[in-house]
């Protein structure tokens, strides 16, 4: 990723507070932290609009409905003996 200089103004507070909470050893970590998880979460945001969008037919809530399987195949761990009967 191609990485420019710039200046910006911050709040100093911000900085310190996201660096003990994210443990970024700089405020270009922050930044680039904060950056990316502001990215993330406006592509998450406009999913979540476009699949709201359009309302789902019977076809697509029947889909709900299917069964699932779900193997890892590890029937031969004991779990019980690993991690305790009750979980």
């Amino acid at each position: 990723m191609a990485r420019e200089k710039t200046t910006i103004m911050v709040d100093r507070s911000q900085v310190s507070l996201a660096q003990e909470l994210t443990g970024a050893v700089s405020t270009s970590d922050v930044l680039g932290l904060a950056l990316s998880r502001l990215i993330r979460t406006e592509r998450l945001r406009r999913d979540i609009e476009a699949y709201t969008a359009i309302p789902q037919d019977s076809e697509d809530l029947a889909l709900v409905e299917l069964p699932v399987s779900f193997d890892l195949g590890d029937a031969d761990v004991d779990y019980d003996a690993l991690y305790g009967g009750d979980r």
